[in-house]
């Protein structure tokens, strides 16, 4: 779930260049002149080795010391860095950027593209998968991924309940998983799997990993750095802070240009935008109506504003359980009626929120699956579709037996008033914006409603301790992830465990469908049943997708020169399927240097340093005459 907030006016001064910047900083430690112009001179090729050797250390680059470092907000903070676990945005975003999955999407239109895995091929009964592991592949730490490593991804995901976390719907059919060759992966099937060139799966190193106890619990958060064999590499986290990255060398389709990479937690996407304007950060994400406009009329900022691949709805607890069939949490019981579920969403008005919340950076919201993804995008019929209408819904209301009663209060045969908890992101604004319309619209209903904005909603929800909720998703270009957390098989082993579910849905109807979708090879065929489970999802009412929000976003081009966005042609940036955009992303000239970072050479950044030198030796005498009278005085 993405944070948003407001803009603020300061004026953007110029962000400081990296050379001015170690000036200052190695000046006011009392450093030599020679030293501060030596490491401000040097090539950028021989400062990012040193600074890798570092890092490879254990004594991880802060921005600060880097001539190419690009600092990303984020308004999420990391679940986990296990891959095995995470289910976050900004977490899957870390772990598309460190491992390598089997196949990937290309930026230009989303079709499979080789990986880690260079070809692939399939018996004629489709329940035998070949995959080719690529040859120029190396873990970070200096070893070759092979086949192997894939194997020991799946064979654990396959036979151990925490491994299969965040991905175990993908491995759920996998019969057998073998490496028979360091090149070769085999990967046999109980029935054909429609999904076998889109497995979302990160690859680990089973070197590091066959060594992890307890996957339910194992983080991957204490050693650094973390190995893997993707364009970066986590060399420090803090959590609730930042994750810092340093660009593969050895990555095979090449380095990034950027030699740093750091994602900063802003809980307040208004303290983001104002350090976007001063220059603290280079790129910033879910930005509000007011802050898109006020940023677009900005010097060196450029906004992009594109259709997303997200949805925003608004889900209703089905009464929560595990896989056994055992309820548990506190849903309100009056939801469990179709009626008063249908009478909830039939008194939302879609537009007003398209227009009054995401001021036209979003589109009315249907089926599952965002426009973004035509094949699959589905609408209801003009029968099937719930429209605002709050006379029907105040009609449903009545036949479910719920009347107003003097006070204008909704009450039911028990003479209870109607009231629901909404679960509310603290860290954002379009949740609290469209809770107060429903309080409005539900109020005129005579319904009561408590928006509950926390800044941790995972626990209540997962604990099934609400009535309904705010929800969003990223959905990948191959729907199977989105709609397999709504299959029975998504649910819990226990009360409060963590689970693949995101609402406790189960229902046959829906798992049927599924279980027909993913077997199916026929394009056509699958679509059509892909569409079918969302008109289902859709009936049963405990889904309601309100709009699916544009992505919009903006950075800096006085630090980014460049960068891919996907799709290519109108497409976001943050929260891709791959990780094209940070790997292709290019400094701005003067950022990394006068010569675009290319490294070397003697160009005017060095002369102007050699002129400032000369200052500098007097500045150097009198800080350390100052620090000498300073101390002096701290003793008596």
């Amino acid at each position: 779930m993405d944070t948003k907030g407001t803009t603020t006016d300061a004026p953007p001064p110029a962000p400081p260049r990296p050379a001015r910047a170690r000036l200052r900083r190695l000046l006011a430690t009392g450093a030599s002149a020679f030293a501060l112009l030596a490491t401000a001179a040097a090539p950028q090729g021989a400062q990012a080795s040193q600074e890798g050797r570092a890092a490879a250390a254990g004594s991880p680059v802060t921005a600060a010391d880097r001539s190419r470092s690009l600092t990303v907000a984020v308004s999420q903070s990391v679940d986990s860095l296990s891959p095995f676990l995470a289910g976050r945005l900004v977490s899957t975003t870390i772990h598309r950027l460190v491992y390598e999955y089997l196949t990937n999407y290309d930026v230009k239109d989303a079709r499979t593209v080789p990986a880690l895995a260079t070809e692939w091929t399939s018996s004629p009964d489709k329940l035998t998968w070949t995959y080719k592991i690529r040859k120029n592949s190396t873990w970070s730490d200096g070893k070759q991924a092979t086949a192997e490593d894939a194997a020991f991804t799946f064979n654990k995901m396959m036979t151990d309940e925490g491994a299969a976390t965040a991905n175990g719907s993908f491995t759920a059919n996998f019969k057998k998983v073998t490496a028979t060759d360091a090149e070769t992966l085999v990967v046999e099937l109980k029935k054909p799997q429609a999904t076998m060139t889109a497995l979302d799966v990160p690859i680990v190193p089973k070197h590091v990993w066959e060594k992890v106890g307890d996957f339910s619990k194992f983080n991957n958060d204490k050693a650094f750095p973390i190995v893997g064999n993707g364009p970066y590499i986590v060399t420090e986290y803090k959590p609730d802070q930042y994750v810092k990255l340093r660009a593969n060398e050895t990555f095979w389709r090449g380095a990034p240009k950027f030699d740093e990479l750091i994602l900063k937690y802003y809980k307040d996407n208004d303290a983001a935008v104002a350090a976007l304007r001063t220059g603290e950060v280079g790129f910033v994400q879910n930005l509000t109506p007011a802050q898109a406009k006020s940023l677009s009329s900005a010097p060196d900022i450029k906004v992009n504003d594109a259709p997303g691949r997200r949805f925003f709805a608004l889900a209703v607890n089905p009464g929560a359980q595990d896989r056994t069939g055992r309820k548990f949490g506190d849903g309100h019981p009056a939801l469990l009626d179709p009626r008063v579920r249908r009478a909830l969403f039939a008194a939302v008005d879609r537009k007003a929120i398209v227009d009054k919340v995401y001021q036209g950076h979003a589109v009315e919201g249907q089926g599952y699956i965002p426009p973004r993804f035509a094949d699959y995008h589905w609408q209801p019929s003009a029968a099937q579709k719930i429209v605002y209408d709050p006379t029907a819904a105040e009609k449903l209301l009545l036949s479910a037996g719920y009347k107003k009663n003097a006070e204008g209060r909704r009450v039911g045969k028990d003479g209870k008033p109607l009231e629901f908890r909404i679960l509310c992101h603290a860290t954002d604004p379009n949740d609290k914006a469209i809770g107060k319309y429903l309080q409005e619209w539900w109020g005129a209903l005579g319904i009561g409603l408590k928006v509950q904005c926390l800044d941790n909603v995972t626990d209540p929800w997962q604990a099934g301790e609400y009535d309904l909720a705010f929800d969003g998703y990223s959905v990948n270009p191959d729907p199977d992830y989105v709609l397999s957390i709504h299959t029975c098989a998504a649910l819990p082993s226990g009360p409060g465990a963590t689970g693949q579910t995101d609402n406790f849905i189960c229902d046959k109807q829906f798992d049927d469908l599924y279980a027909r979708q993913i077997v199916e090879y026929d394009k056509a065929k699958r679509v059509g049943l892909v569409k079918r489970m969302q008109s289902r999802l859709y009936d049963t009412g405990f889904m309601n997708v309100m709009v699916y929000p544009n992505a919009v976003e903006a950075y800096r081009t006085d630090q980014i020169k460049s960068i891919k966005t996907m799709p290519e042609a109108a497409g976001n940036i943050w929260g891709q399927d791959g990780y094209w955009s940070w790997w292709s992303a290019e400094p701005a000239v003067g950022d990394a240097g006068d010569d675009g970072g290319k490294g070397g050479g003697s160009g005017p950044t060095l002369w102007i340093i050699v002129g400032i030198g000369v200052l500098l030796l007097a500045a150097v005498g009198v800080v350390v005459a100052m620090r000498r009278r300073t101390t002096a005085e701290d003793r008596e």
